[in-house]
């Protein structure tokens, strides 16, 4: 299977910041850190999370981007982005991360971690990033890196190896599953299969399944009033 290797190990501590969403508060300001360090269940040794809601906890304890990626937005963007600039707390080389399987494991380090979701942008990243559109133009890249849970508790340094150990029968992308979140309801349908995945997927599948049924019914509704003045 795919491996690749770590870039960095990045971390942050909050601060306060205006432009950070409603909170004002933030922690997006991620930082290289030498040395192995310390991969727990809520995340690396030395990082912290303001909200936790949408980007912490069990289910999303480690946010991993590609260096290739970051690249891609360098030649976009015209600026340097050093590692951890999207907030990442593990950046990665050699490592197709958007195209990772939700539900799919890897040994990082010595830790053994699964990917749950995509890095769907919000207000503070928007904030952080200070790009025009950013929200929507990180959105329709297709490019949003992935939320880890940590399954086993170790270590990871620059320069560790990652590797894919397993994967889902049901073969659902990270950049496939942000489409799923914006409205994609035949991709939904397959996620809702994929064992792994968080249980924030059922409750998001409810909004987006709810939207298509109406739509499909606004649709058949239509269409038989076209028939019916056909008629």
């Amino acid at each position: 299977m795919a491996s690749g290797r770590v870039v960095s190990v990045n971390t942050g501590r909050a601060s306060d910041a205006e432009w950070a969403g409603r909170v004002k508060r933030t922690a997006i300001d991620k930082r290289p850190v030498a040395g192995p360090v310390p991969v727990g269940r809520l995340g690396v040794a030395g990082d912290e999370q303001v909200d936790k809601e949408n980007h912490g906890g069990y289910e999303q304890a480690l946010y991993a981007y590609a260096r290739e990626d970051l690249d891609w937005w360098v030649e976009r963007l015209g600026r340097e982005l050093p590692e951890g600039t999207f907030g990442e707390n593990i950046t990665t080389a050699g490592l197709d991360i958007s195209g990772a399987l939700i539900g799919e494991t890897w040994r990082l380090g010595t830790a053994l971690v699964q990917v749950t979701s995509p890095r769907v942008p919000c207000g503070t990243f928007a904030g952080w990033m200070d790009e025009r559109s950013w929200v929507k133009r990180f959105a329709d890249a297709g490019r949003p890196g992935a939320y880890l849970r940590v399954l086993e508790e170790g270590t990871v340094g620059r320069g560790d190896p990652v590797e894919v150990l397993g994967q889902p029968a049901e073969r659902v992308t990270v950049a496939e599953s942000m489409c799923a979140f914006y409205g994609d309801a035949d991709i939904m349908r397959r996620l809702l299969t994929v064992e792994g995945r968080t249980a924030k997927w059922d409750e998001v599948a409810v909004s987006v399944l709810g939207r298509s049924a109406r739509g499909q019914s606004a649709l058949g509704q239509s269409a038989l009033g076209q028939t019916s003045a056909a008629g």
